[in-house]
């Protein structure tokens, strides 16, 4: 397991971060708990979850696997969010100070901890002015309760503003965001990865195998049966399932990575991630793993590097297919080149 620092903090964190949105849902208590000392066994710190997750079941999973483990806590960097309804009250939801207060006092009762180590807004609240998020952030980080802020699917401008406020009122600094990024959605290049490279924000990716697609388990124009989440649920994803398939681009990337796989003689998921891990601005990737033994497959990324061939054959063929202006040739040449 390699380590990296958090965002712009000295924290140090292992360069994959065990999801566990399956939590208490997709995975069994006892499932759950073996994935948590596999993790630990294999070197990674670093644990993700939110109050969303199972309602609730996934922060308390953690929180009786942390009771159970003495001295586990100290070893752990833990995250988690809050933004999304977990009551019939209006206001149990948003980014406001009476919403993120009551969130906030409740993740750290369901994980049985004093401190969260990484509190994240879980997505960006149009009603909420940003002002009043950052400093329920900033009293939080004084108050003890937790040491860093976080955001979670915020576009490039929502996230410019936030850092940018946060840095020109003296609050807390927005350190990580965490966006869905993967070779077959890149589309955080457009924007977010440059504010967040200005800016020392963390990138850490969620969905980093596309939703088990560069898994290599999906067959082109074939409904998914069987152990996977679409086959498990039908009805589950199946919105971009189709889209998905039908896109000449999903399949090129597919072929790259699996020709990869085989000639490294590792999975197309550990292929996946290695890529995902070099990125920039990347600093830890979020696992999202329903069994031990696919938790197995994705800790066996840990440590390894794909060269530079290997490293652009899969960039050039994940290129995301853009118009000419403003991510595509006219408007790179009028930003890098200065052309009119």
């Amino acid at each position: 397991m390699e380590y990296r620092t958090l965002g712009g903090t000295g924290t140090i964190v292992s360069t994959l971060c065990l999801g566990t949105m399956t939590f208490g849902k997709e995975s069994s208590e006892e499932v759950s708990h073996a994935q948590l000392d596999r993790f630990v066994e294999a070197g990674g710190n670093f644990v993700d979850t939110a109050d969303v997750y199972s309602r609730g079941g996934s922060e308390e999973v953690i929180g009786r696997w942390l009771a159970a483990r003495p001295g586990a806590r100290d070893r752990l960097v833990i995250a988690t969010k809050g933004r999304f309804p977990m009551g019939d009250d209006p206001n149990s939801a948003g980014l406001t100070r009476v919403s993120l207060s009551r969130a906030l006092d409740a993740s750290l009762r369901r994980l049985g901890v004093e401190t969260i180590d990484l509190y994240q807004a879980h997505a960006w609240d149009p009603l909420t002015p940003i002002e009043e998020t950052l400093a329920f952030f900033d009293d939080a980080v004084r108050a003890g309760k937790i040491r860093y802020a976080g955001v979670s699917n915020f576009v490039g401008w929502q996230l410019q503003k936030a850092a940018l406020i946060a840095r020109f009122r003296g609050l807390a600094p927005i350190v990580t965001l965490q966006p869905q990024y993967n070779l077959l959605v890149r589309e955080i290049e457009f924007e977010l990865v440059d504010v967040c490279r200005n800016e020392n924000i963390g990138i850490l990716p969620w969905s980093p195998l596309g939703g088990g697609w560069l898994t290599g388990k999906y067959a082109r124009d074939s409904t998914p049966t069987g152990a996977t989440r679409l086959g498990d649920d039908p009805g589950r994803g199946m919105e971009a399932y189709g889209p998905r398939n039908s896109d000449a681009r999903t399949w090129h990337v597919l072929d790259a990575v699996r020709r990869v796989a085989e000639e490294r003689g590792v999975s197309m998921s550990q292929v996946s991630l290695a890529w995902l891990a070099d990125r920039p601005a990347v600093t830890s990737v979020i696992l999202g793993a329903r069994t031990l033994d696919q938790l197995d497959d994705n800790l066996g990324a840990a440590g390894l590097r794909l060269s530079q061939e290997e490293t652009a054959l899969l960039t050039t063929a994940s290129t995301p297919v853009v118009g000419e202006y403003p991510y595509g040739p006219q408007g790179i040449a009028q930003r890098d080149r200065g052309t009119p």
